[in-house]
């Protein structure tokens, strides 16, 4: 089959279970210690998030976490996570450093209220579109 300039590449499936959007957390503190990430929240989800950072924790770490959803939702999460990956920096990738938190203790009605705001952030992300061809 030959290879033409406007094939579309074939979409990556998503593995993960749940949906998830783009978000910006500035200020993510450790209630344990009080002590403030030096990083941000670039993803969510129900059942997690993605940090931003320079020095990921290892895998297997658990703290817990305090942050607030930016408007319309104003609600404040604080909950205990999980390292479950990390990426740490590297001058040959392109793809930021940082670390994948499961959420572990993250009570009904929140888990519900963050769902419900994820949903509802979904109408302000534009569908995939295809790539532009050349006619």
């Amino acid at each position: 089959m030959a290879k033409t300039d406007n094939c579309v590449p074939p979409v990556q499936i998503d593995q993960r279970h749940s949906l998830r959007t783009a978000i910006l957390i500035k200020k993510i503190c450790q209630t344990n210690s009080r002590q403030v990430f030096f990083g941000y929240a670039t993803n969510i989800s129900g059942a997690g998030l993605f940090i931003s950072c320079t020095k990921p924790a290892a895998l297997g770490t658990h703290f817990n976490l305090e942050f607030t959803l930016p408007e319309p939702a104003n609600l404040t999460i604080s909950c205990e996570c999980k390292t479950i990956w990390n990426r740490r920096y590297s001058i040959k990738s392109k793809l930021e450093p940082g670390m994948g938190l499961s959420f572990i203790d993250l009570d009904e009605k929140t888990k519900k209220e963050l769902d419900e705001w994820i949903c509802n952030q979904q109408q302000f992300i534009a569908p995939p579109s295809r790539l532009p061809t050349n006619n």
